[in-house]
């Protein structure tokens, strides 16, 4: 197998269409996660990722092969009242936080999701932010153990629901 180098950038705006398809095609094939038909308004937030741009502090980073290929995108927070979730995690202060990890399923294992999040810990670190807050899900068990061997903790004092769906709270002490 040829070792690919990946290299961590803000998207582009003409790539936010194909960052959003990225998004949608890696959620929707997620054992577990409610499909498109059952929470159509979290889709359309996935296929329009790139709007979280639009809102201060907010980056869209997507990591790209030498090939060109964007193969993994994460929208980063570095003020939580933008982060959009539901539960408590908006109001943490001196906070970052980061969403929307995706992987696209032909290079998973490679270590583009842990290049992504410790991207996102090195931008809140040179923001001199005290923390990182995240949420996963029991159909994203992957991603969870990999923030779990990172150093994020749970706090469930950040969890809530999603319709039927349970969302935990991670967070990282910077």
């Amino acid at each position: 197998m040829v070792h690919t180098v990946y290299k961590v950038r803000n998207a582009k705006p003409e790539e936010f269409r194909l960052v959003g398809q990225l998004m949608v095609q890696v959620y929707a094939q997620l054992d577990g996660f409610p499909k498109e038909n059952e929470q159509p308004d979290y889709y359309k937030m996935l296929k329009n990722v790139g709007d979280f741009t639009s809102k201060p502090e907010t980056e869209l980073l997507v990591a790209v092969s030498t090939s060109g290929n964007i193969d993994g995108a994460v929208v980063f927070f570095s003020d939580m009242q933008y982060y959009g979730s539901g539960g408590t995690a908006t109001k943490e202060k001196k906070s970052a936080g980061f969403r929307l990890l995706a992987v696209n399923p032909k290079t998973r294992g490679m270590g583009i999701g842990k290049l992504l999040t410790l991207s996102c810990i090195e931008k809140a670190r040179g923001k001199k932010l005290k923390q990182i807050v995240i949420h996963t899900t029991k159909a994203m068990m992957t991603a969870w153990k990999m923030y779990e061997s990172i150093g994020f903790k749970r706090s469930e004092d950040l969890d809530f629901m999603q319709g039927d769906l349970p969302v935990y709270g991670f967070r990282l002490a910077l």
